[in-house]
């Protein structure tokens, strides 16, 4: 395992400890009018363009792993931790270097925006832990609507409660917490101070010796922090209060923020009527494609249609402001009637024929359809024989164009199951059987290239015997003999879809296993191409997996997996469940959980984008007692994770597709339990 860590490399941000100008001067006594401590900018990267790190390869690391992502919020930079982590604290000898103590008097300065929390969750701001049996020393953490300062007292733990406290709301505070002898006071965004008079004073000889200070966590993964933090600076020795109050902004009022946040952006007040010199001379031109020549440069043009805003260079018109194209909202475009429920809907392109959709129909008379895309609407183009066809796959090998299909049962009862390899025929227009391969229960195919060779693998879900514990099959495109032949097993449980994904030159395999005989509560497995050879990678606990769907957004990596139901040995089947989005952290080099999303036995994601906004769609197919469910469309909204935007009503909903062509964009759907598929046009503004 470690050897493969050191095997594998990919660029990312390393949060090294890094010390600024205000955090870098040891201070001497413990209680003396000492500098601002920046706790943040010594788990922080001193910049946004510090170079990364290394990801290592199987195993890499455990559970205990985490870190820190830097989030865009109200023009505002903050820090987001996604789990405790080893640089995400230092020694606190780094900060006591003369007087191994705590200060008897100091402030902490917070700056920090907390969405939600539960009724009884807490959360820690910071700690200082021990080395040693891990005791709690010191700490702060918040609540729904208080907040509690921890400390090490000497014969117990001591805890100061400010209560009816309310930060968990979703805006930006500012917090000092000031303590002195038995006093302290709690001052929110420049307000009335909140004092508290304690029993016994804040000890005067709180060791530091052996211990760390965790920045959002307390060493492990209970209570990490989950909102956003932009200062959390120790000021010893005085109340810093009146260093930072009163100010402009006393939402934002700053002592110490990291160099990498920025500074705050420059606001215009509303009521703010001075307006600069220039603005009078500014003219903006309005109507349709007005001339742009040198007489025009530096001239503004507003496009009312297109909602854009455009300048002159002299020879042609610059986006400045241009309006993002944006989902309105999905309305019915068509009912595509089939001759039989559909499992699987797979669109692709054949060259000069246009878009095509396989659907992967139950009945084997007339068998599973073909249908081209005509004025935009699909149109039935060709029949092929299947045996209750589970879905279907494109690929193509050089020029040539293959569709794959999951036959999931033999042509007669008992029969010998094979899942069939077509081809399209250029002469003769349509498809023809190419390869026939022996599956068992065949759910998935799934295509993909490594270093120019062409692999297909199948997921077999159980043979006839029942036997869900089975080898699923990897097959290489043989050049010389033009098929596919054998080139890997690997053990499965009831396996129900392939996702393979690259992130740089590294080529994963990722398979949703559903049930191994007894429950459904197994794990599913990531493969990693090592030496010629798909080797685990990471193992994920599932619920009756039935899809993963994998995405990227900017430089970030995602996989979604769709949980059918959750069954174990001979108890009740549970259905709505919750399906989960996991994220690729690069200092644990895993893909930990990002999201939960509340699915009613879901098979299938789909992320698609529309303009600069990313979505994903599920369908959701049965919640115990009805299949006539609303599939849900989620729109990434960044820090917020997805969010419903549309639901759309679907009957056995089993497969979700997105394409487009020169009508627009589309979703179709398609139905496990009625003849009928279904395509959504989606309306921009």
């Amino acid at each position: 395992m470690g050897s493969w860590r050191q095997m594998i490399t990919i660029t990312f941000f390393v949060l090294t400890l890094g010390d600024t100008a205000l955090g870098s001067i040891p201070w001497r006594p413990c209680t003396a009018d000492l500098r601002p401590l920046d706790f943040l900018s010594r788990v922080l990267p001193r910049d946004a363009d510090q170079p990364a790190t290394s990801f290592t390869g199987p195993g890499g690391g455990a559970r205990g792993g985490g870190g820190v992502q830097l989030v865009q919020d109200g023009g505002l930079r903050g820090a987001k931790f996604v789990g405790p982590h080893r640089s995400l604290s230092f020694p606190a000898s780094q900060l006591f270097i003369n007087c191994h103590r705590f200060p008897a008097e100091f402030s902490i300065i917070i700056t920090m925006k907390l969405d939600h929390l539960a009724p009884k969750a807490s959360e820690y701001i910071f700690t200082m832990v021990t080395d040693v049996g891990n005791r709690l020393l010191l700490g702060l953490k918040v609540s729904r609507d208080r907040l509690h300062f921890l400390f090490q007292g000497s014969e117990a733990r001591k805890k100061l409660s400010f209560r009816r406290v309310s930060l968990a709301d979703g805006r930006w505070h500012t917090l000092v917490l000031a303590l002195s002898g038995q006093h302290a006071t709690l001052t929110i965004d420049c307000g009335m101070p909140l004092e508290m008079v304690h029993k016994k004073p804040f000890p005067t000889d709180l060791s530091t010796e052996g211990s760390k200070i965790y920045v959002g966590n307390r060493k492990r993964w209970k209570g990490v922090f989950s909102g956003l933090l932009r200062q959390l600076v120790l000021l010893p020795g005085s109340d810093a209060t009146p260093r930072i109050c009163p100010s402009s902004n006393p939402r934002l009022a700053e002592l110490a923020v990291p160099a990498i946040f920025g500074r705050l952006p420059v606001q215009v007040r509303d009521n703010d009527a001075t307006l600069p010199p220039y603005e009078s001379e500014v003219r903006v031109i309005m109507g349709s494609n007005p001339s742009c020549t040198g007489a025009e440069k530096g001239r503004l043009w507003f496009d009312i249609q297109k909602k854009g805003l455009y300048l002159c260079d002299g020879a042609a018109w610059m986006p400045m402001l241009q309006d993002r194209e944006r989902l309105d909202y999905v309305d019915d475009h068509q009912d595509v009637f089939t001759s039989s429920e559909t499992y699987d809907i797979e669109v692709f392109h054949v060259p000069s024929m246009g878009l095509f959709a396989a659907m992967a129909h139950r009945s084997g008379r007339p068998g599973s359809g073909i249908y081209r895309w005509n004025a935009g609407r699909f149109q039935l183009y060709q029949n092929i024989s299947t045996c209750e066809a589970v879905a279907w796959k494109h690929f193509t090998v050089g020029k040539k164009v293959f569709l794959a299909v999951s036959n999931s049962r033999g042509p007669v009862e008992g029969g010998k199951e094979v899942s069939v390899i077509y081809k399209w025929n250029f002469k003769k227009l349509k498809f023809v059987r190419y390869q026939s391969l022996e599956t068992h229960s065949a759910r998935d195919w799934e295509a993909f290239t490594i270093h120019n060779d062409t692999f297909l693998a199948v997921a077999n879900h159980r043979k006839a015997n029942g036997d869900h514990n089975i080898d699923s099959v990897v097959y290489k495109w043989n050049a010389g003999s033009k098929s596919f032949e054998v080139n890997q097993t690997l053990l499965t449980s009831g396996a129900y879809d392939w996702e393979s994904f690259s992130i740089g030159p590294y080529h994963f395999l990722a398979v949703a296993n559903a049930f191994d005989g007894v429950s459904t509560f197994i794990e599913s497995t990531i493969y990693i191409w090592m030496g010629g050879a798909f080797q685990p990678f990471q193992s994920i606990r599932t619920l009756g997996a039935t899809d993963w769907e994998m995405f990227r957004i900017g430089d970030r990596f995602f996989l979604a997996v769709a949980n059918g139901h959750m069954l174990y040995d001979k108890g009740p089947s549970l259905y709505a469940i919750n399906s989960t989005i996991y994220e690729l952290d690069m200092l644990t080099q895993m893909f930990l959980p990002f999201q939960n999303i509340g699915t009613y036995s879901a098979v299938d994601w789909e992320f698609f984008t529309v303009g600069d906004d990313k979505f994903l769609v599920v369908a959701n197919s049965y919640d115990g007692a009805t299949y006539s469910l609303n599939s849900v469309i989620y729109r990434w909204q960044g820090y917020e994770g997805f969010i419903p935007v549309h639901r759309l009503p679907t009957i056995g909903c089993s497969d979700w597709e997105f394409f487009s062509s020169s009508e627009g964009a589309f979703l179709i759907y398609s139905s496990a339990k009625q003849p009928l598929s279904k395509v959504f046009k989606l309306k921009t503004n």
